[in-house]
């Protein structure tokens, strides 16, 4: 088994030369990337088979980063990330500096402050928002553990994290889209 420093390495490399990774998060494992990189950005698409109108989920270290990457947070954010009880996913207007195919046909994107000490690390370090979209061709069932992930999927990507693999998988989080004008919608509970 390798360790956790090593895998930390090995991902912070396969990222910076614009490579996708196979990584455990705070929800399922996911199919990351830099987050600011258009050519990585569609590599995902293309591995998940996923239309760029469905966009993706990234995630950010903390708050300080969150608003590097949205020109404006709502207030209303800080206290539902404070009281959310599982990990949750934030839809933002008018986000910066990332992948303009990235960002949904709105001028939205979604983000989440990953929770999980290996995600949450990894997205401090790399200094970026990092892509986190589940590990399995789109319209097929998200794997539930890292023995479920299809060859394909294991495959397509350039990294593979050898960490947590026996874990089950949590749920994919909840999504909340807030507009600037106040608006809260829940996406998924």
């Amino acid at each position: 088994m390798s360790d956790y420093k090593t895998e930390m390495q090995n991902c912070m490399e396969t990222l910076k030369r614009g490579g996708l990774i196979l990584y455990p998060t705070d929800t399922v494992w996911g199919i990351g990337c830099d987050a600011t990189n258009a050519d990585a950005v569609e590599k995902v698409y293309a591995l998940k088979k996923r239309k760029e109108s469905q966009a993706l989920i990234c995630l950010v270290s903390d708050y300080k980063m969150l608003n590097q990457f949205v020109e404006d947070v709502p207030e209303v954010a800080y206290d539902i990330l404070k009281y959310a009880n599982k990990p949750t996913t934030i839809i933002y207007d008018d986000p910066i500096r990332v992948a303009e195919n990235l960002i949904a046909d709105d001028n939205s994107l979604a983000i989440r402050v990953s929770k999980d000490k290996f995600s949450n690390e990894l997205v401090k370090r790399f200094r970026k928002p990092i892509v986190s979209t589940s590990a399995n061709i789109s319209g097929e069932k998200t794997p539930k553990s890292f023995a479920e992930i299809s060859p394909e999927i294991l495959k397509g990507v350039d990294y593979v994290v050898n960490l947590q693999r026996s874990k089950q998988s949590g749920k994919p989080s909840a999504i909340i889209k807030l507009t600037n004008d106040g608006k809260v919608t829940v996406i998924r509970k």
